[in-house]
């Protein structure tokens, strides 16, 4: 196979548990760029969010944000956005409205919550972005284009929730987790795999000379988009099962050092 790109998601794929990018793997990256090879950051967190790592990385050629509703260039234009029509996410507050359950949405610096409680402290720490509590989102929605919703509760409840929610919005949302409290919709065109492609066309490869490594359900549309599509070890038993190969975990550096091994034939160090 001819590798022309990497497209990797970043939390529980590329970053280590701690959230940091080992000098290993910013290592590799930079020399698949230097290579030639187009290096794309993909990712459910929003442009602010992501952009530190962009920036580490410091060889990103465009980064996929809010799992595919925007794409980024590494200067931090936008390229690619994709908006749900007012209706559908007003439908998909009062989703959340329905079911109890803690909503939130975005623009590139901040998300704007719903309701008062942990999940949107802890979002706040883990995202590097500030919250804005928000009990009239509806409001908000109407005047501001909205990409993605993001809903959070326990496990259990997410899983009962992702069913019912997939059959109710079914050709209106794309609606998939990358987290087990998480529930995440978009608009039906805005996936990874999707953003693959309109990479690929704009970048001038194929979608199948590239390679992908990603842990979770956002995930797995990319891994089938790609030419060669690795689940990392930590991942989901039903991404594993799906996405075709298999690396080391990212506390391993698994997607640098198959990178690697891909690219080079170098025996990871």
């Amino acid at each position: 196979m001819n590798i022309r790109a990497v497209i990797f998601d970043l939390d529980d794929t590329l970053l280590r548990d701690d959230r940091t990018l080992s000098p290993y793997t910013v290592s590799v990256m930079r020399r698949a760029a230097a290579a030639g090879v187009h290096v794309l950051p993909a990712s459910g967190r929003a442009r602010d969010s992501m952009r530190p790592y962009v920036e580490a990385l410091g060889c990103a050629d465009a980064y996929v944000a809010c799992n595919g509703a925007e794409i980024w260039s590494p200067e931090h234009r936008l390229l690619q956005r994709f908006s749900f029509p007012e209706e559908t996410a007003l439908a998909i507050v009062a989703f959340a409205r329905e079911h109890g359950c803690y909503a939130q949405t975005y623009d590139e610096t901040h998300f704007y919550y719903l309701t008062e409680n942990r999940y949107a402290r802890e979002y706040a720490a883990t995202s590097a972005l500030t919250g804005f509590y928000t009990p009239d989102m509806e409001d908000f929605i109407r005047r501001h284009p909205t990409g993605k919703i993001l809903m959070m509760d326990s496990s259990p409840r997410v899983a009962q929730m992702l069913a019912e929610a997939r059959e109710r919005f079914a050709g209106r949302a794309s609606v998939t987790y990358s987290k087990s409290w998480f529930l995440e919709f978009n608009p039906p065109q805005a996936t990874k795999g999707n953003a693959l492609r309109w990479c690929a066309d704009r970048l001038g490869f194929l979608p199948g000379e590239a390679v992908a490594f990603g842990d979770s359900l956002n995930d797995l549309s990319m891994l089938q988009a790609a030419g060669l599509g690795y689940a990392v070890a930590n991942a989901r038993a039903d991404v594993i099962r799906l996405a075709g190969h298999v690396c080391p975990g990212n506390m391993e550096d698994g997607p640098a050092r198959t990178l690697e091994q891909l690219l080079w034939g170098d025996m990871p160090s």
